[in-house]
């Protein structure tokens, strides 16, 4: 079985679908986002508290993507633009589901993997803890951030993540990110 980007695009269009996007991740793209989020999320009588959390959430997970797309790869560099990512924004049921998908190199699979399974498997005061540590010990990375992103993620948002990686070829697979935001009954 290949992988079908339009396909997995259509997938993540479930629920009630605030924001789809799939094309070049840039800065001007994440402004307008988070515009177009704000007043959605007014729209949707969504309570204050829970537009703030959204949005934190939302930020935090466009920077992430915005900051780790790795090159497309060679067959598919035609079709899509450069620094290519996919973004779902809808609600469903008690959440509000942010995802995200791009293409990332075979080597960071594993890593990425790992991390998302560590962070998924800690109490709040862990996350906490983590959270600290890391701050304090980390480095900054080439690609801007010290590793804070998804733990900031999964202590604002206080839900597991689900992920799923999809092999593309040998050197590439494609990440799809679900973060969920739950919805207070408002």
């Amino acid at each position: 079985m290949s992988f079908n980007l339009q396909e997995s695009y259509k997938q993540m269009n479930e629920g009630d679908v605030l924001l789809a996007y799939k094309g070049s991740i840039t800065t001007e793209l994440i402004t307008n986002v988070l515009e177009v989020i704000e007043t959605k999320l007014e729209d949707f009588n969504t309570a204050s508290a829970i537009r703030k959390k959204v949005y934190n959430v939302l930020v935090e997970t466009l920077q992430n993507l915005f900051h780790h797309i790795d090159d497309l790869p060679e067959e598919v560099k035609d079709e899509f633009d450069a620094r290519f990512g996919v973004l779902v924004i809808s609600r469903e049921g008690d959440f509000y589901r942010i995802s995200t998908g791009n293409f990332i190199y075979t080597p960071r699979v594993r890593p990425l993997k790992e991390k998302i399974d560590k962070i998924n498997s800690l109490s709040r005061d862990e996350l906490k803890d983590m959270y600290k540590f890391v701050l304090n010990h980390q480095k900054v990375s080439s690609k801007g951030g010290g590793g804070l992103g998804l733990i900031d993620i999964a202590k604002k948002t206080g839900n597991k993540m689900k992920y799923e990686f999809i092999k593309y070829n040998d050197e590439y697979y494609f990440f799809k990110l679900n973060v969920f935001v739950t919805v207070k009954h408002e």
